[in-house]
């Protein structure tokens, strides 16, 4: 008996110990990286708001982008679905050209003026790098996982600075309504280690005023409004999305020339006057959001250009243009409440992604470690509307939605809602 308890003993510390270098080595290694990313990032934006005759030249930084992928891409290309796929079924290492690829990609689509985000760019290096792991050490199935997770939480850490929603956003996108719960301290002590590995390399991350609510009748209806609003906005952005990807395979047979239609396009609208805020990340207008009135049509133009530079091809995420048409969103329904700017942006950038990419729990997350704790029960609320408004449409195609009666009686309150 003794024996078995000291072999039993022995097997734990070897786990932990195997485990912590894991850990220690993708939080390392992908919080560096993302450092380099964002720096990089910083670099290429500066460079283009310097020199926007570059936007001129995005149709043929969309051609050299597509050839390239077209030629060596080859699983890579499916971006965030590819990790999402090999999750739920393994059937192969993610290659690690993916890290690469998508992050060279994502900076000359920045460069040249593109309207798109990070978190992809973060997510796919993570998992990717994460997933190298089982080319020395032998890993079951299950173990594959959790290291796509693990490097999905590390990169999504790294880009945002908000380790908690990192974690769970990496358990909660992968089969929506089910946590896996078993590896949220994995996925959390990562998520942390990437980040503080990221800020060691002086990464500094996008600040947001704290935000504050006094509660009254009419400011809370009209938070309500909004987050039902948001849900609608997520959706017509996946559907708008779907349809500009859907059509370039359809009408363009060659797919190095579907970046190209949607370059040209976004150089129309830069020529016919459209505002520089609206191409490329758009973090300072995402910032101005809570402190001044925008625009009112700011958030329409952001999910514009954005379904157009993503659906026709180009590399980058889609969660900080997601914040862009969210936070100016709120700012526009802030007529609705002046003295309340700041917090209806906050629920406009969190509503929206909740409704685009179906996590709810991490957005209001994201929400508490940007901006707060104070309004933590408002946007545990508001991102759950927004969620069941959305029809649980997503932008990662390969999402999984576990059919429980409790969900698919959510869901069918959001049909009902969406056909009225």
């Amino acid at each position: 008996m003794d024996n078995i308890r000291f072999g039993r003993t022995n097997e734990s510390i070897s786990f932990f110990i195997r485990w912590s270098l894991i850990i220690m080595t993708i939080a390392g290694i992908v919080g560096s990286i993302s450092a380099f990313f964002l720096h990089a990032l910083e670099f290429v934006s500066e460079v283009r708001e310097n020199h926007i005759q570059l936007l001129y030249f995005l149709p043929l930084a969309g051609l050299f982008i597509g050839w390239f992928y077209h030629h060596f891409g080859s699983k890579a290309n499916k971006g965030n679905n590819l990790l999402l796929e090999e999750i739920h079924s393994p059937s192969s290492v993610i290659p690690i050209r993916m890290t690469p690829f998508v992050l060279v990609g994502t900076l000359i689509t920045h460069l040249f003026g593109g309207s798109a985000g990070r978190e992809g760019t973060a997510v796919q290096m993570g998992g990717s790098i994460a997933h190298q792991i089982v080319r020395v050490i032998p890993m079951t199935k299950e173990e594959q996982e959790s290291l796509i997770i693990l490097g999905m939480s590390a990169g999504f850490s790294a880009v945002f600075g908000t380790p908690i929603a990192a974690a769970i956003f990496s358990i909660e996108v992968i089969l929506v309504g089910s946590y896996r719960w078993k590896l949220f301290l994995p996925s959390l002590i990562t998520a942390w280690l990437s980040h503080e590995v990221c800020l060691s390399w002086n990464v500094t991350h996008s600040l947001f005023p704290k935000v504050s609510f006094d509660w009254n009748f009419t400011s809370l209806v009209s938070i309500f409004v909004l987050a039902i609003v948001s849900g609608f906005v997520a959706k017509s952005f996946i559907h708008l999305l779907h349809f500009f990807s859907s059509f370039g395979k359809k009408w363009i047979l060659y797919p190095p020339f579907r970046p190209i239609i949607g370059g040209i396009l976004l150089v129309c609208f830069f020529m016919f006057g459209l505002s520089l805020d609206y191409f490329g990340l758009g973090v300072k207008t995402i910032q101005n959001a809570f402190i001044e009135p925008l625009p009112k049509e700011s958030f329409v133009w952001k999910l514009l250009l954005t379904t157009i530079t993503i659906g026709f091809g180009f590399k980058g995420g889609e969660v900080t243009p997601l914040f862009f048409i969210g936070a100016t969103l709120g700012n526009l329904l802030a007529t609705l409440d002046p003295i309340h700017l700041a917090l209806f942006a906050s629920v406009g950038f969190i509503s929206v992604f909740s409704g685009a990419t179906n996590t709810p729990l991490a957005c209001a997350i994201m929400g508490m470690e940007l901006f707060g704790y104070e309004c933590g029960i408002l946007y545990l609320v508001v991102t759950q509307i927004a969620f069941i408004i959305s029809g649980h449409t997503s932008i990662y195609s390969s999402q999984i939605i576990v059919k429980n009666k409790l969900f698919r009686s959510t869901k069918d309150v959001g049909k009902r809602i969406s056909d009225l």
